[in-house]
């Protein structure tokens, strides 16, 4: 098993492994065991600022450098973390929590994020715009926004990260990482792929620490140009009101309320095969996770049956062993808001199909047992509150629009699915539901090649894609005039 020395170096500035300044460091746990992994630095507002002047000095040859040159650098670290697959998923299990299968899935879409945006590096196009005045030429011109500063969460701590820094590296900028302090292990190994990519000095900075002071930060700078941020809808509401002075380019993938909706004409096996793999994975703890299930009456009892049993076959345990299916919530609190979630539901009349209550295994961790509710209202905290963990709400719906309209009952527009097997009406749900993402008979939209993002209060931008350049870039208007 991986070892950790008794502190780890976690800011890299200017392609330098440092301490933080006050000497400061924290404490990483096991979430399963509830044991010390390591302590790593704990960056304040001064290791920031250090590693954004290194970003800015960097800028003006890493933006000039050809696109080629760029591509090759990040289709290396690709390479580098694919051969890498086993150790890194380890090391991500062992400070998040998740099923090693999962993890080593994570690190190879992360690792597809380098590799696609190797390959976008290279088509970064201008515009040509025909002129109205005789004797003009108009083109637009793409350049990199600048330094950017990249906050990402603990539920993904390297796919988040590479979705990321992989567009903005492409596009020609430099980055400032500040990873979830829950999570930096993974984000330390991805410094250090970049570093022996040969991504060259203070393009890259990682700074581990306060995320408070961090993000002050960079939100004072007049050097940071872009603020990329995945958490709560409350911190990136915080992170666009006070980047407005500078008014600096913000991207936020923030919370999410996802609905599915089971037909009548629904594949059962499936619909509950997806909806389990969306509910349930990583406990419950993604942004994307079904929070909530509406079935038609029709078919309530059969996909509720059928549902059941699956959740009943899950294996909660320690993500490194073989066989476990739900490892452990990231802290207390998540527990705690899991709890307090299916308190208010029974509260209120729900009943509990299987589960209900913490696991009480041979781990110290924070465990929950995967849960099925019944019997749900739509005044439930679950109903209306992103839960992540591992509770499952069902209610019935008796016709298409009346579904719709409790899917689209929300402040959240991240992500939505449904179940049909009827062509016309895929294409009628698909429009009507008003997110970001919408699946139809699938759950997992986040690939490298489609941009990924939502809508109303789950934030704006895209990641993922060819879309996802545009985040990172600029688009200036070039117009030549001939000599008169």
């Amino acid at each position: 098993m991986t070892t950790f020395e008794a502190n780890t170096k976690g800011i890299f500035i200017d392609g330098e492994w440092k301490e933080a300044k006050s000497g400061e460091t924290e404490v990483v746990d096991n979430p399963t065991t509830l044991e010390k992994l390591t302590e790593v630095s704990n960056g304040d507002f001064d290791d920031a600022t250090d590693a954004i002047d290194a970003a800015y000095e960097a800028f003006p040859e890493w933006s000039k450098m050809s696109p080629r040159k760029r591509s090759k650098i990040l289709y290396r670290a690709y390479e580098l973390m694919m051969e890498d697959v086993d150790r890194l998923g380890e090391i991500l299990t062992l400070e998040q929590g998740k099923p090693l299968k999962e993890a080593k899935g994570e690190i190879k879409g992360a690792a597809s994020f380098l590799q696609w945006y190797s390959e976008e590096a290279n088509r970064i196009y201008g515009e040509m715009i025909p002129a109205s005045r005789e004797g003009n030429r108009q083109f637009v011109l793409p350049q990199p926004v600048g330094v950017v500063g990249a906050i990402t969460p603990w539920n993904f701590p390297s796919s988040m990260i590479t979705r990321k820094c992989g567009p903005a590296l492409a596009a020609g900028c430099t980055v400032v990482l500040k990873p979830a302090m829950e999570t930096p292990l993974s984000a330390i190994e991805i410094a250090k792929i970049f570093e022996k990519a040969g991504l060259p000095k203070g393009v890259f900075n990682l700074v581990t620490g306060k995320a408070q002071e961090i993000g002050e930060a960079f939100l004072t700078n007049d050097k940071v140009r872009k603020i990329t941020f995945t958490g709560s809808t409350e911190v990136g509401k915080y992170l666009m009101r006070e980047s407005a002075d500078q008014l600096k380019k913000v991207s936020l993938e923030l919370g999410g309320h996802a609905p599915i909706l089971v037909f009548e004409d629904a594949d059962l096996e499936t619909a509950a095969n997806l909806t389990l793999a969306s509910k349930f994975r990583n406990a419950g703890q993604t942004c994307i996770c079904a929070n909530r299930v509406y079935v038609q009456e029709s078919i309530k009892e059969e996909f509720s049956k059928v549902l059941l049993e699956k959740v009943k076959e899950l294996n909660v345990g320690n993500g490194l062993n073989d066989g476990v299916d739900i490892g452990p919530l990231i802290n207390e609190n998540g527990t705690e808001k899991v709890q307090d979630h299916l308190t208010d539901a029974t509260n209120k009349g729900a009943r509990i199909l299987c589960g209900g209550t913490k696991w009480d295994g041979e781990y110290a961790g924070h465990f929950f047992e995967p849960t099925l509710l019944d019997n749900i209202t739509d005044d439930m905290k679950v109903m209306n509150e992103e839960t992540f963990g591992p509770l499952l709400p069902l209610q019935t719906f008796k016709t298409e629009e009346e579904a719709i309209k409790a899917a689209n009952n929300t402040k959240y527009g991240l992500a939505a699915y449904f179940f049909t097997e009827n062509l016309d009406r895929t294409f009628r749900v698909s429009e009507a539901l008003e997110y970001g993402m919408v699946g139809v008979n699938e759950v997992f939209p986040s690939v490298a090649e489609a941009p990924f993002g939502g809508i109303k209060q789950s934030g704006f931008g895209k990641e993922g894609g060819h879309h996802a350049i545009d985040d990172f870039v600029v688009k200036k208007l070039v117009t030549i005039s001939e000599k008169k």
